[in-house]
């Protein structure tokens, strides 16, 4: 039998005009145009994770059992035994998602089943509507990719995202959500699975079979931990003074800024307005007034406390201690001897207006009531392109955040008020991760500084009493507010996030800014919050910056069919060699045939 089948193949070589050597030719090159390379098969990039905390006890955020995509039966979007498809309830401040082990198949929101798997999204495609379709279904998770730079989306993309930000921070949902920022590879796997996901819908079901069979799909894999809490995290805050020329219980005034940014994730909140302007106003303040307090001449009789607070979008944590530790817990403050005013910074980068916070209207005869006086002086005469207005509001405890942050200094009945561009603490520039560099208006920040610093000068210096008239500019020459140290300050704070849950004692960033206050105030030292371990006020979570991997895989069904191939090929061959004799005969047929042509 094999002498004949051995016949019957070299019979069929000769018969054919192909050579021998292609029978080892065709495999190899098989191989070859087979499956990619392993660098083409997977692709590496950084995601960051969306907002999770505790602030008052109050947790923020959702545990996740197990991976991701492979959670327990029945587990839907959203907290509480709600219903599948419920409305969230918002809360009293932001929430997030918990970090879980992700490895699932990715989809786009065209896809008709979105349950347990990774749904990618782009900013310019983004809507609320299909960020709760994927909550909704109960999806794997979420990745948001972002463009390189923020500043070439389009405006009204912007404040569509911001209005959508304090919705996805106040929703109570257990679907990691994930954002990345866009590279080449990245918008590759995005747009295949975007034209997979969508020929599943609008296809006939013997298409969507083949396509499904064919087509290349993505793993989701991340490399990160179940994450947990931090217990013995540390919010540090920086204090200088310049002190007074004169007696002892000279009057003291408090120049406040808090440093930290806050958005939809922690990573990617740069705080460009809110409040890198804040602390650049603050710098800019102690510089120029070191140098008056430098000659006897233009030493004041005031005391100037400089405080840049960390935890200020924690319900700014680092003034309640700071005040506790300088009114409950010393003897000796200047903070407990004769306070003028407070004077809070917040988002001053742009616009052509400026409003003063108050709780509570400063009455006449005040030395807060002569501040406010002077800042109308001041835009009235000298820039009169700027609208003014003092804003009430008051205190609200039932509320879980604080406004402003005058509000924790008028809480221990300290004169306080905030100066900010916002008419409205609710605007959400102030808790955005669009808030960057390229929407601060370097000219208006100029402009906010000087008049911030005139006004200040004439009330420590009582210069309208004496006379000065009110459109005498005092900051000029020599002693003019330097536009390009604002801007070169405003590169350095906005190149970086500055979340409270990513600056502690050591950064670098908070080393930068210790060694700038030092070079014009005296007595710089950080202060510290730590909580209780007890009763925590607040608590951060690690895992807010992960690796996510995208594998590309054939989907289950192409192994199937792979089966069902191999199967009938076997078969035939089974056949084959079963009637062997017959196929011998009509080989050899054929062969004769071919001979005598």
């Amino acid at each position: 039998m094999l002498e004949e089948a051995s016949e019957v193949l070299e019979s069929v070589l000769k018969a054919s005009c192909l050579p021998l050597s292609v029978l080892l030719f065709v495999p190899a090159v098989l191989l070859l145009l087979g499956p990619p390379p392993a660098a083409e098969a997977a692709h590496e990039f950084t995601v960051y994770r969306m907002q999770q905390y505790e602030l008052g006890g109050q947790p923020y955020g959702e545990e996740l059992h197990g991976p991701a995509g492979l959670g327990p039966a029945g587990s839907g979007p959203f907290r509480g035994g709600g219903a599948v498809g419920r409305e969230p309830r918002p809360r009293g401040g932001a929430q997030g998602t918990r970090s879980a082990v992700l490895n699932t198949e990715a989809r786009t929101v065209e896809a008709d089943v979105l349950s347990r798997r990774c749904v990618m999204m782009r900013l310019v495609d983004f809507s609320y509507e299909q960020y709760q379709k994927a909550l909704r279904q109960s999806a794997g998770a979420v990745v948001i990719i972002l463009p390189r730079s923020i500043s070439s989306v389009p405006q009204d993309v912007v404040r569509q995202f911001m209005e959508i930000e304090p919705e996805m921070l106040a929703m109570e949902t257990i679907v990691p959500v994930y954002f990345a920022v866009e590279d080449e590879e990245l918008l590759s796997i995005y747009e295949q699975t975007r034209a997979a996901s969508a020929s599943q819908g609008s296809a006939s079901a013997a298409e969507v079979l083949l396509h499904t069979a064919t087509a290349n799909g993505f793993q989701m894999v991340t490399s990160g931990a179940q994450s947990k809490a931090i217990n013995d995290w540390l919010i540090p805050s920086v204090e200088g003074r310049l002190t007074g020329l004169g007696g002892e219980d000279l009057p003291t005034v408090v120049i406040v800024a808090h440093y930290d940014s806050f958005g939809v994730a922690p990573w990617l909140s740069h705080g460009a307005d809110s409040n890198g302007s804040g602390i650049s106003v603050l710098l800019e303040l102690a510089r120029l007034f070191s140098r008056l307090y430098t000659y006897r001449r233009t030493h004041a009789g005031y005391n100037l406390l400089f405080f840049a607070s960390g935890g200020g979008k924690f319900n700014y944590q680092g003034t309640k201690r700071w005040l506790e530790d300088n009114l409950d817990h010393t003897d000796s403050s200047l903070l407990q001897d004769n306070v003028a005013f407070v004077l809070c910074l917040d988002t001053l980068g742009r616009g052509n207006s400026l409003h003063l916070h108050v709780s509570k209207p400063p009455k006449e005869g005040t030395l807060q009531h002569a501040f406010l006086r002077e800042l109308e002086m001041v835009i009235a005469s000298q820039f009169p392109e700027v609208k003014f207005s003092m804003v009430h509001k008051k205190i609200n405890l039932a509320e879980d955040m604080l406004a402003w942050e005058h509000e924790r200094f008028a809480i221990r009945r300290l004169p306080a008020f905030t100066i900010s561009h916002l008419e409205s603490h609710r605007d959400s520039l102030r808790n955005s991760i669009m808030d960057r560099r390229a929407r601060i208006d370097t000219k208006a920040l100029t402009r906010n500084t000087q008049i911030i610093a005139e006004a200040l000068t004439r009330v420590i210096y009582n210069l309208t009493e004496k006379g000065a008239p009110a459109d005498m500019q005092i900051f000029t020459d020599q002693m003019q507010i330097q536009q390009e140290q604002l801007e070169s300050v405003m590169d350095w704070l906005s190149s970086q996030p500055r979340a409270a849950q990513l600056i502690d004692k050591d950064s670098t960033f908070l080393n930068t800014l210790e060694y700038y206050m030092g070079r014009y105030l005296k007595d710089v030292k950080q202060h510290h919050v730590k909580a209780d371990k007890r009763d925590p006020e607040f608590v951060f979570y690690d895992q807010l910056k992960q690796v996510m991997n995208a594998y590309r895989v054939k989907p289950a069904i192409f192994d199937l069919l792979l089966a069902v191939c191999i199967a009938a090929y076997l078969g035939v061959a089974y056949v084959a060699v079963q009637h062997f004799g017959l196929l011998y005969k009509m080989i050899q047929r054929l062969s004769l045939k071919t001979k005598q042509q």
